[in-house]
């Protein structure tokens, strides 16, 4: 008997052991992360270990010092920018940093170019299509060299780009350093109606209408037809925003890429973002991350089709067929990407 008792006091003095290494193992994770993304916001761009290579080192300098003409009206610019975003995390750091750390999942939005070394969080209904092609031409070894004549459903193949999240932490840590990181944003609902006119107006996006349309039908529309329940084909955009302000919608999961915020896919206030750009400047800008990258001369960002882009009259003819109700919620719910990127509330929005 006194044998036994030995040995349950020993096993329980080891399992006491094995606990608090576990529990130690977890708070040092936890730990790493944080100061792993937290002074990222606060960091010196010339503050740059000795590991980095001279021409990433170049063209950080480059930007935020530059020495050639051309980049100084630009350089100024994107501090404006990077100074908006600064600012307006520090003013909503309760709601715009709830989560204090960040896991390796949430970096799979951003995109890594090794031979230039470019970080590109990529933005759905932002141009996201040809900056793809781009960083496939850019990171493809000679593969490619004209981005249109990638196939847009190839540019979104996962395999065909590297993303943050397949490296391991120190190798996330040093890029986040080192490269240069870019984002491209648009105003923030004529994104999310491009995103509906893209997904829920045209006949071949059938996974869409399937996923998304059926559910939205079924729970938002009174006497639905048994049509409308199996095909999701004719979503309303009233119906649309019901689904998205509705509290049970961010519970069950979070929002699809094309209609989540942009700072909850690429968490701009945990990541120090070197260059902000816009669709609305997008050859301009584009160009110029391709200038700094040291590519300007060879290769050119893909023009676009304006006949068919998303305008803020389209925008202003679909949020005036909601009601006043769904206008705010639809505000307060993009309400940091209005401010983090300097859009003004809209015009025609009327707020209550």
């Amino acid at each position: 008997m006194k044998q036994t008792l030995l040995d349950l006091m020993r096993m329980s003095r080891i399992c006491r052991m094995v606990l608090a290494t576990c529990l130690g193992s977890f708070i040092l994770v936890i730990f790493y992360f944080q100061s792993m993304f937290q002074p990222v916001m606060r960091r010196n761009p010339f503050a740059v270990e000795g590991c980095c290579r001279k021409g990433s080192r170049n063209a950080l300098q480059e930007l935020y010092n530059p020495t050639q003409a051309e980049f100084s009206a630009a350089a100024v610019l994107h501090q404006a920018r990077r100074d908006q975003v600064a600012d307006t995390c520090r003013a909503h750091s309760a709601s715009s940093r709830k989560r204090r750390v960040l896991t390796p999942n949430d970096l799979k939005h951003l995109v890594v170019d090794e031979e230039h070394e470019l970080i590109y969080c990529y933005v759905p209904k932002v141009a996201c299509t040809n900056w793809k092609r781009v960083m496939m031409v850019l990171s493809g070894r000679g593969k490619y060299s004209d981005p249109m004549e990638i196939p847009s459903n190839e540019a979104h193949v996962p395999s065909n780009l590297k993303t943050l999240n397949q490296y391991s932490i120190p190798d996330i840590n040093h890029r986040l350093k080192s490269y240069i990181k870019f984002l491209f944003v648009r105003e923030p609902f004529e994104r999310l109606v491009s995103a509906y006119r893209n997904k829920f107006t045209l006949r071949y996006n059938t996974s869409f209408h399937k996923r998304y349309g059926t559910k939205i039908v079924r729970r938002y529309r009174k006497n639905a037809t048994a049509e409308a329940l199996q095909s999701g084909t004719d979503v309303k955009f009233q119906e649309f925003a019901d689904y998205l302000v509705d509290p049970a919608t961010q519970r069950e999961a979070p929002l699809n890429e094309h209609w989540q915020t942009v700072y909850s896919l690429c968490h701009p206030c945990h990541i120090h973002y070197d260059l902000v750009g816009k669709y609305e400047t997008l050859e301009e800008d584009a160009n110029y991350v391709l200038k700094l990258a040291g590519v300007g001369d060879s290769l050119r960002f893909p023009t676009y089709a304006k006949s068919t882009r998303t305008t803020d009259q389209m925008a202003a003819t679909f949020f005036n067929n909601i009601s006043l109700q769904q206008q705010g919620q639809l505000y307060q719910l993009y309400k940091l990407d209005f401010l983090m990127f300097n859009y003004s509330t809209p015009s025609y929005l009327k707020l209550q």
